[in-house]
């Protein structure tokens, strides 16, 4: 009897989220455009619904209506799977998010660990992407996606380790409540360690302006170039559910995650979120995009020594 209340509560938040992500992923589709046409002095989606609040709808439905089209010379079954592999892993990371107090799936006491662990999965999809297609130049894009998360992904789990390290523990939800009383973000280390997991996950997304393996002016489209109908859409939710992600872990790591006052938990807690995003958004239609030689260099040669650094001065500061 027990099994089968588990199961069903498994279906249950499975369809939740998959609820959840999808809402969303149409919400910041929507909020992006809006966003980048305010700062380029545009109007952007107007025509569907009230101020194109609908638009996101219609692309939906077109994308479901729209032929999926295989090119004859691609390894059928590497390239059938890599959509699933971009998006699939971004759902999971949603099992140790805590939205609130008690609305959190499952509060593993490796929380980080499993969040490090899961997002580095994504790569694999996209250079699945690139190389299935049979294309050059989503061969390209892949290549430079793998070596671009590869890189930033040490400076970001250097991030991550100096939160645990403050918090005494790697569960999300201790890490919050080890936050009662002064957020990470308000502590001189800890502020170096948010600018440092921001600027690599900005990178983990591939945002510009570290967007590399999408460079459409050099590379098509990248990765997902010979992609059409609900298998681009499906690269197209991975991202945006990857955004929100990184987002939710740097409210939770940095910014007290659910705790505020007044309002409820998790209405702080999307507060929090969806204002990050929004700084992400203003990032992307602000500054230009970076060369692939700049990236690498900044990663190797700044970020990282830059985690190191601070990685040891959290250590002392914890000694003392």
């Amino acid at each position: 009897m027990v099994t089968i209340l588990t199961f069903i509560f498994m279906l249950a938040m499975g369809a939740l989220i998959l609820g959840f992500i999808a809402v969303s992923a149409m919400f910041l589709i929507w909020w992006e455009r809006k966003v980048s046409a305010h700062i380029q002095s545009r109007l952007g989606p107007m025509r569907v619904g009230w101020h194109g609040a609908l638009q996101s709808v219609a692309d939906v439905l077109k994308l479901l209506l729209k032929e999926d089209i295989r090119p004859a010379e691609v390894d059928i079954l590497v390239w059938w799977l890599a959509p699933f592999f971009a998006v699939v892993p971004s759902v999971m990371a949603f099992v140790v998010i805590p939205f609130g107090g008690n609305l959190i799936i499952k509060d593993l006491n490796v929380g980080i660990l499993y969040i490090a662990s899961i997002s580095s999965v994504c790569v694999i999809g996209i250079f699945m992407a690139g190389w299935g297609s049979n294309n050059k130049y989503s061969l390209l894009g892949g290549m430079r996606s793998a070596a671009q998360m590869i890189s930033y992904e040490l400076p970001l789990i250097l991030s991550l380790i100096m939160v645990a390290m403050r918090a005494g523990s790697l569960s999300m939800q201790r890490i919050v409540e080890s936050q009662a009383g002064c957020w990470n973000i308000l502590h001189p280390d800890m502020a170096v360690a948010c600018i440092i997991y921001l600027i690599a996950a900005t990178a983990e997304v591939n945002r510009a302006p570290f967007d590399i393996p999408e460079a459409e002016s050099e590379l098509v489209a990248g990765f997902h170039t010979e992609y059409s109908g609900m298998k681009f859409a499906m690269f197209f939710l991975g991202e945006y559910t990857n955004l929100f992600i990184v987002a939710a872990i740097a409210a939770t790591l940095f910014f007290g995650g659910w705790h505020g006052p007044f309002l409820p938990p998790v209405v702080w807690f999307l507060i929090k979120t969806y204002g990050l995003i929004f700084v992400w958004m203003w990032v992307r239609w602000t500054f230009p995009r970076v060369r692939v030689d700049q990236l690498m260099e900044f990663a190797w040669k700044i970020l990282t020594p830059a985690a190191l650094v601070n990685l040891a001065i959290v250590g002392w500061i914890l000694l003392k």
